[in-house]
């Protein structure tokens, strides 16, 4: 329900007139670069070309101990298992380092887990490695928190080395060596690698020399680290800027049949098309198949098994689309048999025996479309719930797993994206639990889109993207620029494909353009063509038959004349009322009688309504042309609804980013003043 928060940057012109004079810029790129706060000629220089700055992998605490031991293992000539993870980033981890020690004649084997015996290294992993004669485990992208599992393998003859990027309690596993950036004694400048980057930095000192490796495995540093959403600034972005570059060139039986099965064997590669379109076919092995199954794509010699094992992972990621889809349904309608729940500030959903590989999607999108934190848990027939959480910058899922431990058995993640094991009969205390530990928070951190700035419509054209991808490669920390298109007149809507997408017409001061929106038909873009808006975009590359074009991408939309700031704060404060958590002013709250009958007359006339709050509120208050008829504020609306709601007058549906409204035939007449809510406004009494 809640929109997003627009955070219009504008830049400094003044600063970047400076700059690309200092510089010898363009005016649009040192625009854009100001709006990314570089505003330093010499800061500037340096993210466009990079540094020379060559990253010592030895500055890790304990890189001299891992490198000591591993060459100890292959002088030996002992077994060495390689321990990896199911996702992309500790599948390309694996993969570099069993690949490389497979090349020195190493007595080598790797495991990728299944996602359904969970994350890291267990137990049983360890006596199996031992009883198979294992002498050394090397853990690549996990790791850091197995402290009784080390201590487990130290008494069954059998060393261990961590490679991690994972951050680490205040205790360290009993391993040979720890390796991992977040050691708050590791000297290493940049602490935004992956696990593949962490290992990447391990075959470095290995080997003694970086070029070979980025020759051979910059490849997998650029899929493993982009699919792991690490941050690009610093040396960590100069360090995939060069690897993309490996991977648009890679020879790799595997890489070239995944970019054959996703359609993209021609164009180059941007760090966008590899998240959105590589990524989740390689993840979806992991999801509802075996992992492996990529970890083998990637190790293949032959083009011909290359081709059959990225057909195996087409069919996994249409198979992964389909379950998620399922069961974000089923989300939904447990969100409305408990409709509460929505107005908690972290979203907590459970069901029986949902499939866990797809937990983490249907928690994105249900964080996405709510705008706050989420977690999905799948409780098993053993009674215990495995989930996943993700969450906007600046809530920490971690930190709010580590408020609550007392009631899992098991969590981990980064600060957007978190995993969780407990008891089902925990599932309540866990969703109170963090949801007090949210409300110390004085405001829950906004769902932002960051826009560059405004642009003329007659201001876009090739020249802008080219001078856009000089900023590449994008992702977090140098997220794709965003513009605004303010005071455009909506003119046209037609559907596009198999009309599951559409086009709309735009214009102002006599340029028309067209803007595309995916995964929206026209029958489901409740803003009428007329109307006056405001519009947030991407400028993204088009090529049809060897022409190139700049195609524009609707990020968001708003009526030009609505207050976004406004409109939040009254969700902000509707939500806080149904958690009884704030009273307002019964007379400034609850709407009155004309509002009532505009609002009645408007949805029984539709005979069904869907859109968001912004575009119903429109539609109650202002007629055809614009002019206001009934005065009326966000609040009064969502109060009106919910006593509707309770009266059994409408039923309503909360999907986050839309509402679905159905009037039902009334019995009787209905006595909204005798509705919990009204009650509460008006007296302060609870039912």
């Amino acid at each position: 329900m809640l929109p997003k928060q627009w955070n219009l940057l504008q830049p400094d012109k003044d600063l970047a007139a400076e700059l690309a004079s200092c510089c010898e810029l363009h005016p649009f790129l040192a625009l854009l670069l100001t709006a990314q706060g570089i505003g330093d000629p010499d800061e500037a220089m340096a993210f466009l070309l990079g540094t020379e700055e060559d990253m010592d992998p030895f500055s890790f605490a304990d890189m001299d101990r891992a490198v000591e031991r591993i060459r100890t293992a292959l002088e030996k000539h002992e077994k060495i298992l390689v321990f990896g993870d199911y996702d992309v980033d500790g599948i390309t981890a694996a993969v570099s380092l069993y690949s490389y020690l497979k090349q020195k004649g190493a007595d080598v084997s790797y495991r990728i887990p299944l996602r359904d015996n969970g994350y890291g290294m267990h137990v049983s992993d360890i006596e199996a490695a031992a009883s198979d004669g294992v002498k050394l485990i090397v853990t690549v992208d996990n790791g850091i928190s197995l402290l009784e599992e080390v201590k487990l393998a130290h008494t069954l003859d059998v060393d261990v080395v961590v490679t991690d990027h994972h951050q680490p309690s205040s205790e360290l596993p009993c391993a040979v060596a720890v390796v991992d950036p977040h050691r708050t004694d590791c000297e290493s400048i940049c602490k935004d690698y992956a696990g593949v980057g962490v290992v990447f930095m391990l075959l470095c000192a290995l080997e003694g020399d970086g070029e070979a490796i980025f020759e051979e495995y910059g490849d997998l540093l650029a899929l493993g680290t982009l699919a792991d959403a690490m941050a690009l600034r610093g040396f960590n972005r100069d360090l995939i800027r060069r690897a993309l570059t490996c991977l648009n060139h890679s020879n790799r039986p595997g890489i070239r049949a995944l970019r054959r099965v996703a359609g993209c064997d021609s164009n180059d590669l941007t760090a966008s098309f590899v998240c959105f379109s590589l990524v989740p076919r390689m993840n979806a092995a992991g999801r509802v198949a075996d992992p492996a199954i990529a970890a083998q794509l990637l190790l293949a010699e032959d083009d011909s098994v290359a081709n059959d094992l990225a057909a195996q992972l087409q069919e996994c990621n249409l198979q992964r689309q389909k379950i998620g889809a399922e069961i974000a349904l089923q989300a939904q309608s447990r969100l409305e048999e408990n409709a509460r729940w929505q107005y908690d500030r972290v979203l907590v959903l459970d069901g029986r025996d949902w499939h866990v590989g797809v937990l983490g999607i249907v928690a994105a999108r249900l964080s996405e479309c709510f705008g706050k934190p989420a977690f999905v848990l799948s409780v098993g027939e053993d009674g215990i719930a495995h989930g996943s959480g993700r969450s906007q910058p600046g809530f920490s899922l971690f930190e709010a797993l580590h408020s609550c431990q007392e009631l899992l058995v098991a969590y981990g993640g980064h600060e957007q994206a978190a995993g969780v094991t407990l008891k089902e009969e925990n599932i309540p205390a866990f969703r109170e639990a963090i949801n007090r530990y949210a409300a110390s928070f004085s405001a829950m951190p906004a769902q932002e889109i960051r826009v560059a700035f405004k642009l003329r419509p007659e201001q876009i054209d090739i020249e802008k993207l080219a001078l856009m991808q000089l900023l590449e490669p994008f992702g977090n920390g140098n997220p794709t620029p965003l513009f605004g298109l303010y005071n455009m007149k909506l003119d046209n809507i037609a559907s596009l494909g198999n009309g599951s997408h559409m086009r709309l017409s735009l214009s102002r001061d006599n340029v028309r353009i067209s803007v595309v929106r995916f995964g929206m038909s026209p029958a489901q873009f409740p803003v009428p063509c007329g109307s006056i808006v405001n519009c947030i975009v991407s400028l993204e590359r088009n090529e049809y038959r060897g022409q190139v074009n700049v195609s524009i991408r609707l990020r968001d939309i708003s009526y030009a004349d609505v207050d976004r700031e406004e409109l939040r704060e009254h969700i902000l404060q509707f939500e806080s009322l149904m958690r009884r958590e704030w009273r307002p002013e019964a007379n400034a709250a609850l709407p009155n009688r004309d509002q009532l009958a505009r609002l009645y007359s408007l949805l029984h006339r539709c005979g069904s309504w869907s859109g968001t709050i912004e575009q119903l509120l429109k539609a109650v208050t202002c007629a055809g042309n614009g002019e206001l008829i009934v005065p009326m504020s966000a609040l009064q609306l969502l109060i009106a609804l919910e006593m509707w709601r309770e009266c059994d007058l409408i039923t309503l549906t909360d999907h986050g980013d839309y509402l679905t409204i159905v009037p039902v035939p009334a019995s009787g007449k209905a006595d909204l003043t005798a509705t919990t809510l009204w009650k509460y406004i008006e007296r302060g009494e609870e039912a």
